[in-house]
């Protein structure tokens, strides 16, 4: 039977504030992205993802209709982590949530795997995928720092051409010199070298300015460049695995199931089981790469010294703040 929620008295009311979920090892934080990141969540309804954000307001308010139960929170507030931005609160693009990353991956990472051979449609096809994760980097982006058209633009081109000079540049090279199958692997050489130019670009005015560093109560205390560069580098290592089992795994796959009199006689097989095979293998690896480092990620306050040395001594000669042991900030996703 669901637990009954009293608004009438604070014994036992939930903490809105923390995760359900232990975010402090491993195992905590995948079933947290596991529960956040679930593809159904793309088609719930905007009234209904507004609705659920007025119930936890009216909870925060011990202001919930009476009969409300523990899971009908929970269930809000799955929905409210999976759709508004955890630092502006601001409702995100539906494509840019990390809740459409298995949908619109699975038929990216397919398409790329399955049509690496026309020049034509590698050109199109990593335009397509950079696109997709620029507008993911930016919906996902600590929201703590402006990004202007400028820089979007910016790091929007120098994705998708780092993306199809190394796709257009190994697949010249590899056609004469390398097995079929290696040249498989060519479009995910190509989606790690964008992701590697895109995630620094689309958020190089947090490697510029610093981003926001907190208290363990969430107290503002600075900006600092360390934090930004730590938050960058780890989002990068996540969104690179991400997509890794998906382009190495089924390149292998495939050559073999390619040979089989089955996808001989049926040629849409094979880029329908690489679409299929890529979305099971991103509803493990989504959260799987979201969980490998945590969302609010520390420093300690000696770091600052390495990049905001600056900063430090002008907090130090105001007297104002005494940094704390520990600085804590969101890194994005």
């Amino acid at each position: 039977m669901a637990r009954l929620l009293s608004n009438n008295s604070s014994e036992n009311r939930i903490d809105l504030s923390k995760s359900p979920y232990d975010q402090s090892t491993f195992m905590g934080r995948l079933r947290y992205f596991a529960w956040v990141t679930d593809p159904r969540l793309t088609i719930i309804p905007s009234k209904q993802i507004y609705e659920s954000k007025e119930l936890l307001e009216k909870y925060r308010h011990c202001q919930e209709p009476a009969g409300t139960t523990e899971k009908q929170i929970r269930r809000a507030q799955q929905i409210y982590l999976s759709a508004f931005h955890p630092d502006s609160g601001d409702l995100q693009n539906l494509f840019g949530r990390m809740s459409f990353q298995v949908p619109g991956g699975m038929v990216l990472i397919g398409a790329m795997i399955t049509f690496y051979k026309s020049t034509g449609a590698v050109i199109f096809w990593q335009w397509a995928n950079q696109s997709f994760n620029a507008l993911v980097n930016y919906t996902n982006s600590n929201a703590t720092m402006e990004v202007n058209n400028k820089q979007l633009a910016t790091a929007y081109v120098s994705a998708t051409t780092s993306a199809l000079v190394v796709a257009l540049g190994l697949k010249k090279v590899l056609a004469t010199r390398a097995s079929p199958l290696v040249q498989r692997f060519v479009p995910f050489a190509a989606v790690a070298a964008a992701n590697a130019v895109n995630i620094p670009l689309m958020r190089q005015s947090e490697l510029v300015d610093g981003i926001l560093v907190c208290d363990e109560n969430g107290n503002p205390i600075t900006k600092s460049k360390y934090a930004a560069v730590k938050g960058i580098g780890q989002v990068l290592i996540s969104r690179i695995f991400i997509a890794a089992p998906s382009m190495t795994v089924l390149p292998v796959l495939m050559e073999r199931l390619e040979k089989t009199k089955l996808f001989r006689r049926h040629g849409w097989l094979s880029g329908a089981c690489q679409v299929l095979f890529s979305g099971l293998l991103l509803l493990i690896t989504v959260p799987v790469g979201c969980a490998i480092f945590p969302q609010r990620c520390s420093i300690s306050s000696s770091q600052l010294s390495i990049l905001d040395h600056k900063r430090v001594e002008e907090l130090r000669k105001a007297g104002s703040v005494n940094l704390p042991e520990r600085l804590y900030f969101n890194k994005g996703l």
